[in-house]
């Protein structure tokens, strides 16, 4: 490898960084704009999200959301509103209500992914040649290989 190459590799991995990132930030919002999360505010989607992993407290929801529980508990509310969202007493401290979603919840998570699985499937499909769709697998294998752990 001559001097030229190994000096313009970080300069090269900058652009590239640069350019992945505004990408991946049109296709998310494009991921967006095919799917029902208009519907949702943001904040109200990450709570969904944290909620189909497993039930919470509005506290424990507020703290993985790097909140205080008092500005937690009006999304939340939103969403019970909504149908997506019920709880239920605590087991072991009634006091205390667990969150979790609903069929109604779970299945605006399910519409929403097969809207945008069905968007980028077509937009793949219509857009890419055979050879172009082999080289896309191999970017992402590449993409993969850089965030994982």
């Amino acid at each position: 490898m001559d001097s030229y190459s190994s000096d313009a590799a970080p300069a090269q991995a900058a652009a590239l960084a640069s350019n992945t990132r505004s990408l991946m930030g049109k296709l998310r919002r494009q991921l967006r704009e095919h799917s029902n999360h208009a519907t949702l505010t943001q904040s109200q989607i990450s709570v969904v999200l944290l909620l189909e992993k497993s039930g919470a407290t509005v506290s424990e929801l507020a703290r993985a959301e790097h909140m205080r529980a008092q500005s937690m508990s009006p999304i939340v509310a939103s969403l019970i509103k909504a149908g997506f969202v019920a709880g239920t007493p605590d087991e072991v401290d009634g006091r205390k209500t667990v969150l979790a979603l609903t069929e109604a919840g779970r299945g605006w998570l399910e519409t929403g992914r097969s809207a945008r699985q069905d968007w980028l499937s077509h937009r793949i499909e219509e857009r890419l040649t055979a050879a172009e769709r082999a080289k896309f697998a191999h970017a992402l294998d590449l993409l993969t290989r850089l965030v994982e752990d």
